[in-house]
């Protein structure tokens, strides 16, 4: 503890009855990656809540979410710098130490209460992926901020009008993809509703459709050679060039989605039989051979640029606090600096850019689309049929000739 902070200096902030804790505190964000020049007004924050804690005689058993919210608006207009963070995870460390059983404040309106409920149906009823789970209540709140406003929760009042004014003014500002969820979110909310008994008639028939035609559009993918010129072009001498290229890799090389690298951990890899196991979709694994050139692109970044922590997963951040990527938008970053760095100019810049590219490429090298389907993991022939939809080459043999046109 004396090489992360001056001793002198903890002695005098330990005051209240934080104090114990502060020892705890500091190897907690030491092992996390915080810099040694951060501790000092992390310290400083935790001995001004302490001190405020004492002042008003608060029992640290029952301090919660609801107190420090009361500490941080104790002087309106004021900010006093990392207070928020720091004293959030201080709680949380308190709570997993057993210090204070109390949990995280509890929804106080009849919305908070709604959605909540809603968000423990989705998740344990319907068995969603935090992802789905996250558009639907991010929907449901939509809706009912957009009938209700501020006001209270009068779903009895709710009718067809209000379902289909609701789809007509968002789905148009959304891709026809995201419209599609909107809608189906929206029928799930309504059932729920009615199951609930919030509602008597069935208003998820009210919803409108979304056009979105089967096979009527074509994947994005950038021309051939153009993912190995932006391979060649990535910098891989810093811990940070070393991530990112072996992100880089396992979308290139295997098609693998954002959340799959996301949730990807160090058991996964069996580097004795040269495989790794996939956390796809629906909570489904997969095991998949693993490339030489990936394997040793994530082997230089786990010797030479991963942060030492105590976090399993594969990848991770590289600014304090040290852990796994928060969701998929931090591949998709990697993806749109990358094509930034390289001069490549595409239409679409997210990780699933290179997933498109690399079915389209197997399918130039005459691979069948089952096995493209395969190596993708589709569970419908589906959703590979439409990359046949690039294969120019083989569609011009099915082609009628145009009337009048040259012979």
């Amino acid at each position: 503890m004396k090489t992360f902070i001056d001793p002198n200096l903890l002695q005098r902030l330990r005051v209240g009855p934080l104090a114990p804790y502060l020892d705890a505190y500091l190897k907690r964000i030491e092992q996390e990656g915080f810099l040694p020049s951060s501790a000092p007004m992390q310290m400083y924050a935790i001995a001004r809540f302490s001190k405020w804690l004492c002042d008003r005689q608060y029992d640290l058993y029952q301090v919660d979410e609801a107190a420090l919210n009361r500490f941080l608006k104790r002087d309106p207009g004021v900010v006093h710098s990392c207070e928020c963070a720091t004293l959030r995870r201080l709680i949380a460390m308190l709570r997993a130490l057993g210090v204070t059983v109390a949990k995280a404040s509890e929804p106080t309106t009849c919305r908070e209460r709604f959605l909540d409920d809603y968000r423990r149906y989705l998740r344990r009823e319907r068995g969603l992926a935090e992802v789905t789970l996250a558009y639907f209540v991010g929907f449901a709140e939509q809706f009912v901020s957009a009938r209700f406003g501020s006001g209270d929760l009068n779903f009895s009042e709710l009718c067809a009008k209000d379902v289909t004014e609701f789809v007509q003014n968002r789905a148009y500002q959304l891709s026809p993809g995201r419209a599609k969820l909107l809608v189906t979110a929206l029928r799930s909310l309504l059932r729920y509703m009615r199951y609930q008994g919030e509602i008597a008639l069935d208003l998820a028939r009210c919803v409108p459709t979304v056009s979105m035609w089967s096979l009527s559009t074509l994947p994005k993918f950038l021309p051939a050679g153009t993912v190995q010129q932006l391979l060649d072009h990535r910098e891989r001498e810093t811990a940070r060039g070393k991530r990112n290229y072996a992100v880089l890799l396992l979308l290139a090389r295997m098609g693998l989605r954002a959340c799959e690298i996301v949730a990807m951990e160090l058991d996964d890899i069996d580097w004795d039989n040269g495989r790794i196991t996939i956390h796809g979709k629906g909570g489904r694994l997969a095991q998949m051979p693993l490339p030489s050139d990936v394997g040793e692109a994530i082997a230089s970044y786990l010797r030479f640029g991963r942060p030492c922590c105590t976090c399993r997963r594969v990848f991770l951040r590289h600014r304090a606090p040290l852990r796994g990527f928060a969701d998929s938008t931090t591949v998709s970053s990697i993806v749109r600096r990358a094509l930034i760095d390289a001069g490549v100019d595409s239409a679409r810049k997210g990780a699933h850019l290179f997933r498109h590219t690399l079915a389209t490429d197997l399918l130039r090298q005459n691979f069948s689309l089952d096995e493209i389907g395969e190596l993708l993991r589709h569970q419908s022939p589906n959703t590979t049929a439409l990359y046949a939809k690039v294969d120019l080459t083989a569609l011009r043999t099915l082609a009628l000739p145009w009337p009048g046109g040259a012979r």
